[in-house]
Parts: C-alpha cells; structure tokens; sequence
C-alpha cells in the first residue's frame, strides 16, 4: 500500500503560524463539546421555578330577570262590558275615527279605571263613547290654533303685517314649496303612539313649510308662523276657512243635479255638492241603459257605473233601488267578460239579499255556483250549497247550475255539454270562462277510447260545437293540423295520434286560472 508518508509533498514544511503543537493543522471542529459522564446516574432535573398566577374567584352567575308580576284577573263590571259592546254597534261607528283608534281609546279609558277602582263608580251607561270622545279632543285641539292663527296674522294690532306676508311670499318662492320632514307637529309630541296622525290628512296646502327665517325663533313662535300658514291658505293676504267640508256622523245628503258623473276614488270625507241624490240616480240609470243599448260603450259605462255606487255608498242608500243598480252592472261585465268588476257588484248583491231588499236572489245565486266552478274553489262553493234551501234548489236557474256541478264531478262531459247549450238567463258567460279547458278534458278522453280516428262531425256534437267548421278550427288552435284526414265517408279526426298534444292542453289550462279577470 502506499503510504501517505512516502508522498512526494510529504517533506513540504507548513507555511508559519499553521501547525500546532503536534505538528498538524488547525481547523475549526465539526462538532460541540459534550461534558463527559462520570457515572451512570442520570443527571439532575432542574426545574425553572413557576410564578404562582393569582386566583381570583369565579365570577358570580349573571341573576335571571325577575319574572313580571302576573297582573290578577279582573272580573269586570256589567256596566264595564255593556259599555265596550255598545261602543262598537253599528249605529255607534263613526266614518272619520278608525276602529284601531277605537280600540286604543276604550283601553286606556278602561285602564286608568282600573288603576285608579273607579270602575264601579263611573256611570258608565252616560259615559261618551270612544269615538265621541276622540273627535271632541280633535276638536279642542284645533280652537287655540285658529285663534292664534289670527291674532299672529292680524299682528296683534288689528292691521295686518304686510311686510311680513310679502317676505313669506317671497321665500315660498325661494324654496318652491318644498315640505320640512322633520317639523314635528303639536300632537306628535305628545302622542307616542302616533295614533292620532295617522287618521289625519294633510294636503299640499295644510302641510309645513320649511323656511331658514325661523331658525333665530323659538319653537313655539315657528309653530305658531306654521299653523298662520296653513290657516291663511298658503300665504294669503286674507283669512279664508279650509273648503273641505266637516266631517259629519250621519250619511251624505247629495245636492249634485248633473246626471253624468266621472269615478274617482274617494282620499276625503265626500263633499255634498258633488254626490247625486237619489231622484238625480235614477234618471241617471235610465240615461245610461239607453246609451249601453245604442253605444255598447263598456268603459264609459262601467265608469258612470262606479260612479253611481260610490254615491249610493256614501249616502247609505240600500234599496230596491240600490239592488237594481249592482244587478244591471253585474250583467253588463259578465257580457263584457271583466270578471273584477262582477265580482265586486256579486259580493254587495250577496248581503243586499240578506237585507230582503228585492232583486232575483235566484238568478245571482246560481252564477254564483258557476263563478265558484270556474275559479275551483270548492271551499265557498260548498258555503254556497250548504245555504240553499229546498225551494231554491228547485228553481230553474239554480237545478241548471248543480247539474253542472254534478256532471263535472262525475266526468260525463256529454251531459255537460248538453248542458252548456241550454243555459238559463245570462250563464252561458260564466260558462264560457271554463268551456275551453273541460273541451280539452273531454278531447283528451276521446283520444284514449276512440282510436284509430272519428268522425269530426262526432267531435261537433259531443264537445257542443256549432259546426263542424268551429271544431276543426278548435283542433288547429293547438296544432293539430295533421289529425285531419278526408275519406271516403267523410272528414275525420285521428284520434290514435293526438292523445299526448291534448293531454298537454288540458294540464296546461287547469294548472292556471285568471280568478280576477279584469279588463
């Protein structure tokens, strides 16, 4: 072997300062010193003292909110009771105090009774109702302002501030009438339910003003500039009383003489100088047959219509009369097909025949019955059968209509359709609504039972058409071009191909049904 000692680089002396004390290089050590055991005892643990953390006690669990004392019952006074029940009779009601206001009169008056056990003192058979009691603060509350409202505006002096009224003008101006939402108005700041300004209206005239000259006043001097505002009817130089009318208790009475009379929807107590009595209603209804029959003009009668109704309502007017006028207009939009406008008049027709008041009871019932069949609700139309009585299910109109029903129920569509063809009265309209889709049922049918093909002359009679042209045309309306073929005996319909086309149509028109209808 050879030996690293026989090299020939072997007898080169190390540069100096390089060798150490036996002769060979210095480099720095691959590794870390390690003490040397001296036995085979393992060494001394030695644990790094830990600072004890203070204990601090739990904290106490949070207390459960006390229960609030159940209040005992009270067995209230009969006095007490007949008092609440007399409160919302009929006859009691007032048109310009709602019921929820009502409501919350009666409980804090009952309340602060009972807090304070005078409910067995108070006589309560002459205590004021509810009502007369709100409309009596209403009425107070505006007395203080009126006053002010002229004094502020005649200066206090008898003269009026002109300058002021002219400054006033032109900051209207200015601001071009804008509205200060955040105005708080008198009553708002002391009624925290809101209440009482949620029954009151304010017009664009009557609501505040926001104007940057009342911010050097006080509070009660800028509700005093508002309410001279709204009083004086927006800056005039002349006081002038509001021109809506007071709101009465008793019904309108109508000194309008025109005959003719556009509908609008009533957002104020009805003024009587623009609502036709009942002598002026009647020449209307006369003048408005004549033109239906020479015009057939269905939305300018269905207005004068509305109309009419609307100042038979206000005036509380429930007659003969009143049941004639809701008769004519529920014909004429079955006619017209605007289902809304029946329904509405059928709804008032229904508790004006529990009134006794005349009419054909009979006649309305029985489009009642078919109205419920074409909208599907089986719910009112069972109301409707369990009211009839035996009598009236012998009447003609009435029997038609159940024997519908029967033969819808049963699914014999032969029966129906010689049934459509002999409608009593006007209820061919009504059934109009739903003969489409009972076709399509009965077609769908036809297609599964008669197969390869019919004769359309078949189809005509079965399904109520008036010709065999009317039943081809009712065919092609959904596609069905190809299922007519022309032999040697006739025009026939193949029936084997069609079944799943109106299998479609009829899921497709009774899965939807237009239960308003309104034109």
């Amino acid at each position: 072997m050879y030996s690293a000692m026989n090299a020939p680089w072997a007898n080169v002396p190390p540069p100096p300062g390089t060798t150490g004390q036996y002769g060979f290089p210095q480099n720095p050590p691959a590794y870390h010193p390690v003490q040397v055991r001296q036995a085979f005892n393992p060494p001394p643990l030695h644990y790094i003292p830990m600072v004890q953390q203070q204990q601090f006690p739990p904290p106490p669990p949070p207390k459960l909110a006390e229960a609030p004392a159940q209040r005992k019952k009270i067995d209230w006074p009969q006095p007490v009771r007949n008092y609440v029940q007399r409160s919302f009779e009929p006859q009691n009601l007032l048109d310009d105090v709602l019921r929820a206001d009502m409501e919350v009169k009666l409980k804090a008056t009952i309340t602060r009774a009972s807090d304070n056990n005078t409910l067995e003192t108070i006589d309560w058979d002459n205590l004021p109702l509810p009502q007369h009691m709100i409309r009596a603060e209403r009425a107070q509350a505006a007395i203080p302002w009126q006053q002010q409202s002229v004094d502020l505006h005649m200066g206090g002096n008898g003269q009026i501030n002109t300058r002021d009224v002219n400054m006033k003008k032109r900051k209207s101006q200015e601001i071009g009438g804008d509205e200060d939402s955040n105005s708080t108005l008198p009553w708002r700041t002391t009624n925290t339910r809101n209440a009482l300004e949620d029954r009151i209206t304010f017009d664009k005239r009557q609501q505040p003003f926001h104007d940057d000259a009342h911010k050097g006043t006080s509070k009660s001097q800028k509700n005093l500039e508002k309410r001279q505002k709204r009083f004086d009817g927006g800056y005039k130089s002349t006081y002038k009383p509001s021109p809506s009318p007071e709101p009465t208790s008793g019904p309108v009475v109508g000194t309008c003489q025109v005959l003719e009379k556009q509908y609008f929807r009533l957002t104020s107590a009805p003024n009587p100088s623009q609502v036709r009595p009942e002598p002026i209603l009647r020449q209307t209804l006369d003048l408005l047959k004549k033109k239906w029959k020479k015009e057939g003009n269905y939305g300018y009668i269905c207005d004068q219509f509305k109309s009419m109704r609307q100042d038979l309502t206000v005036q509380r007017i429930k007659n003969e009369f009143t049941v004639t006028v809701y008769e004519i207009h529920a014909r004429i939009a079955l006619e017209k097909g605007d289902l809304g406008e029946y329904n509405q008049c059928q709804t008032q027709l229904r508790a004006l025949y529990a009134q006794k008041l005349g009419g054909n009871p009979v006649e309305f019932k029985a489009y009642r019955i078919l109205y419920f069949i074409h909208t599907s609700n089986r719910t009112a139309l069972n109301d409707v059968l369990a009211d009839l009585t035996t009598a009236e299910k012998e009447e003609k109109a009435i029997k038609h209509a159940l024997d519908v029903r029967s033969a819808l129920a049963l699914g014999n569509y032969h029966r129906f359709f010689r049934l459509y063809l002999d409608t009593p009265n006007m209820g061919a309209y009504l059934m109009d609504m739903f003969v489409v889709r009972e076709r399509l049922a009965a077609l769908s049918n036809i297609c599964r039972a008669y197969k390869p093909d019919v004769k359309l002359r078949f189809i005509t009679e079965e399904l109520g058409f008036e010709s065999d042209g009317d039943a081809a045309q009712f065919i092609f309306d959904y596609k069905g071009q190809h299922l007519l073929e022309e032999k040697e005996d006739g025009l026939r319909f193949i029936s084997g191909k069609a079944g799943q086309i109106f299998e479609a149509a009829k899921k497709q028109a009774f899965g939807k049904i237009d239960i308003k209808g309104q034109i």
